[in-house]
């Protein structure tokens, strides 16, 4: 079967880039592996844009590209997919698969909904707190798609009610969750690729980790804010809302909290765990603890993974014995988001070690001229759009060594265009290929690409203006 067109662009216009940037004669001032990094980050971001071949399989060409071409030993190129962000995240997804495994999230969900209410617009607000809640700690993929049926049943409610006008209600609904998911992935760590992939590349620029708390402490404040400004922009969509109680609505979420039932042992187990880790993450950004000095966020994810599969549960139907999460689902994990991380911070390893880093620093230089709080407006615009249209965490990987360069060409601190860039990836609000939740609530069937690419456009100009303007007043100098 052929490849799909844009595939065999890909496949004939890798090799085609890479090859004469290879074979080329050596710029002035650059290294020979500097030189084959550039060919082959090159390759790379051609693959990943087409889609070529899968993204985790691009992203282990350095690992045979690097030490072929005498870039690093292999050795050093393997190191770096074993990240200690790469098994923050691995324990991140095992919290996040138990607590899907267990209905817990959905359950979160329901509540966020009976709790501020029925009405229209309320119902609105729910979906984005809830649904922003949950992005912040499982994938937005998975947050989407467990969102999506329980908006589909309230629409369908709705529209035994009022009929045609339920329809911009509809298309609200799916946007609000669709937003929300992207919005409320930036404020953690574990909650969007990007993030890690800014962490890894922060780390081997300038050798500062940035902790759970530190990066929640800044980027919870500027989710808040996106989050309030998406609502009002959605109220202003939806139009007037009705002042009716909405009995129904109520009916339909508490048929559902009964569907589940009572907080089962396995559930108030998995709390205790996702509670625990959560202050372990936090904690030590607030108060000193000795004890917990060497101590990462790293591996306290792994601790609570760990205690996943040790506390035991309900035994199974056929009498076994079953614990929180087993490997039977932890076998489900996104093994190729891994890959991503891994090869994102082979690239950045690549930068660093054969000088490419410093190389495009000084062929910078000519934009000294050139107003910083300009270019941090610019590379989170750019970002925003191009992510639009490519996978967020290729493009992380892609931008993010060219604006570390650039922020220290301008002499200044890196994480000044590394921060925008790095959140921008994960704001793509205007077209379904965009990111997993748009093309998941497209595929609910109540919203076409014309209206989420109209709307997302005056979100995408927002976004643009409030992160360039938090980080420029708030981002730390990491």
């Amino acid at each position: 079967m052929a490849l799909p067109e844009r595939q065999q662009v890909g496949l004939i216009l890798g090799p085609l880039l890479f090859f004469p940037l290879l074979l080329m004669p050596t710029p002035e001032g650059m290294d020979s592996a500097a030189q084959a990094v550039a060919a082959i980050t090159t390759l790379m971001a051609t693959w990943w844009i087409c889609e070529t071949v899968p993204m985790a399989i691009t992203a282990l060409l350095p690992v045979v590209l690097f030490p072929l071409l005498g870039v690093m030993p292999t050795g050093d190129v393997t190191g770096a997919y074993a990240n200690q962000l790469i098994f923050l995240f691995l324990g991140g997804f095992m919290i996040a698969m138990a607590l899907q495994k267990w209905q817990m999230h959905r359950r979160i969900a329901l509540h966020t909904l009976r709790l501020v209410g029925v009405e229209r617009r309320r119902i609105m607000l729910g979906f984005l707190l809830a649904t922003a809640l949950l992005s912040m700690w499982i994938s937005n993929t998975a947050t989407a798609l467990m969102m999506l049926p329980i908006a589909l049943a309230i629409i369908a409610n709705q529209q035994q009610q009022d009929g045609v006008a339920d329809q911009r209600f509809a298309s609200t609904l799916m946007l609000a969750i669709a937003w929300s998911a992207s919005i409320g992935g930036v404020a953690t760590l574990i909650g969007s690729p990007p993030n890690a992939i800014l962490a890894g590349f922060i780390e081997r620029m300038t050798g500062t980790t940035i902790g759970f708390a530190q990066w929640m402490g800044f980027a919870l404040p500027l989710t808040i804010i996106m989050l309030l400004l998406a609502w009002l922009y959605l109220r202003y969509l939806m139009g007037p809302g009705q002042a009716g109680e909405g009995s129904d609505q109520r009916k339909l979420i508490q048929e559902q909290l009964l569907e589940l039932g009572p907080m089962r042992r396995e559930e108030k187990h998995l709390l205790a765990v996702f509670l625990c880790v959560a202050i372990g993450w936090i904690l030590p950004g607030l108060v000193t603890i000795p004890w917990l000095d060497g101590v990462g966020d790293a591996s306290i994810a792994i601790a609570g993974a760990l205690l996943l599969f040790l506390i035991p549960a309900s035994r199974g139907e056929l009498g076994e014995r079953r614990f929180l999460l087993d490997w039977r689902s932890a076998v489900a994990l996104p093994w190729d988001i891994l890959l991503l991380f891994g090869g994102g911070f082979a690239l950045a390893a690549g930068f660093e070690s054969s000088g490419m880093t410093e190389w495009s620093v000084s062929q910078l230089g000519g934009l000294h001229g050139v107003p910083p709080w300009l270019l941090v407006v610019a590379i989170t615009g750019v970002v925003i759009f191009l992510t639009g249209v490519t996978s967020n965490t290729a493009t992380a990987t892609i931008v993010l060594p060219i604006a570390g360069a650039l922020a220290l060409a301008m002499g200044m601190p890196a994480s000044l265009l590394m921060i925008p860039a790095a959140i921008a990836a994960s704001y793509a609000f205007m077209l379904p290929v965009g990111t997993p939740p748009n093309a998941i609530v497209f595929a609910g069937g109540h919203i076409s690409v014309m209206h989420m690419a109209k709307t997302g456009l005056w979100l995408n100009l927002v976004a643009t203006l409030v992160v360039s303007g938090f980080v420029w007043f708030f981002a730390p100098a990491w």
